[in-house]
């Protein structure tokens, strides 16, 4: 029996805005530089009039996965919650006009739609101001069985742990994804992610993840170790499969057969927004088409150099044809 999607993701749709900054910048606005932070209504038209001229992309975590995904030529489709205002427009448009199935209802009360102020700096580090807006409004109504239950892979982004409600609904999704026999992926998004939820995330690897996606702080931040080394030592009794990230050292794959370094992809680095997400993207096509863990890695590989070589976090070249010039196959 064939799934309805190789990969349902499942995370906040957000509309990036974003603009070039300089050090100074974030220094005068109290920012974190390469954190995600989360901000309230008022930070974030404070930001918005301060910053220089910007340029609006729908983003999103896990829905630049899933963009990845159907770039690759995948199904997929996407759970997550706008408001049924003018940029939850763009948003779904956006997605749709990607390939991805998405269907969640908007809200027509509440917050609008969700938006984050990315500040890129020279050195090509991104700095999220993030203002949840309707994606606090996701509930486990919106998590149907016959989507959640019938997708190889159930991904999840970690930045849905910041809510009870959104919390709530990932557990469900977890728990249908289970019952049906189908894989349960998580990215654990970024390391101030982690330091707010880790107890939380040890449990999630250790007794529902089957496949684990981390870049090297994060990782790090989960098993409060001081070297790379030592957060994969720890991880290693617990884990299914690992994809973990280390820029430009490439990834590693950890699972129960041992580990798999894969070199990283040259590219030059305009904006970082986004490589973990294709990274996954590339990844998680693989795997669900039965590529061995080296190839899924260098799927995951080249759709992150695509995706850092341009302003944005969503591809731009058709990344089935590049894996095609990359790997021959």
């Amino acid at each position: 029996m064939t799934s309805k999607h190789q990969v349902l993701c499942m995370g906040n749709a957000i509309v990036d805005i974003i603009a070039r900054v300089d050090d100074q910048f974030l220094e005068t606005h109290g920012r974190v530089k390469a954190s995600m932070m989360l901000v309230d209504a008022e930070t974030s038209a404070a930001l918005y009039a301060a910053m220089p001229p910007a340029i609006e992309r729908s983003g999103g975590s896990a829905g630049n996965t899933a963009a990845g995904i159907a770039s690759f030529g995948g199904t997929v489709g996407y759970i997550g919650k706008i408001h049924d205002d003018q940029l939850g427009t763009v948003f779904r448009h956006d997605i749709q006009a990607a390939g991805v199935s998405f269907d969640t209802v908007a809200a027509s009360e509440g917050a609008p739609t969700a938006t984050s102020m990315i500040l890129l700096t020279p050195d090509s580090q991104r700095t999220m101001n993030t203002f949840l807006g309707a994606c606090v409004e996701l509930t486990p109504d919106d998590i149907l069985a016959e989507d959640a239950g019938d997708a190889d892979v159930l991904y999840v982004e970690g930045y849905l742990w910041d809510t009870p409600s959104m919390k709530a609904s990932v557990l469900k999704a977890f728990d249908m994804a289970i019952a049906a026999g189908n894989k349960v992926s998580l990215s654990l998004s970024d390391s101030f992610c982690v330091d707010r939820f880790r107890d939380e995330f040890v449990d999630l690897v250790e007794n529902k993840v089957d496949i684990l996606f981390a870049n090297e702080d994060e990782i790090k931040a989960l098993y409060q170790t001081d070297t790379f080394e030592e957060a994969v030592d720890k991880l290693r009794p617990h884990v299914q499969i690992a994809a973990l990230t280390r820029s430009e050292k490439g990834s590693v794959i950890v699972s129960k057969d041992g580990e798999i370094t894969v070199g990283a992809f040259p590219a030059t680095v305009d904006d970082t927004t986004g490589a973990g997400d294709l990274f996954a993207a590339g990844f998680l096509y693989g795997y669900t088409n039965g590529r061995s863990l080296e190839d899924c890695a260098k799927l995951g590989g080249i759709a992150a150099a695509e995706v850092i070589s341009h302003l944005g976090a969503r591809p731009e070249v058709n990344l089935q044809s590049l894996a095609a010039e990359k790997l021959g196959s």
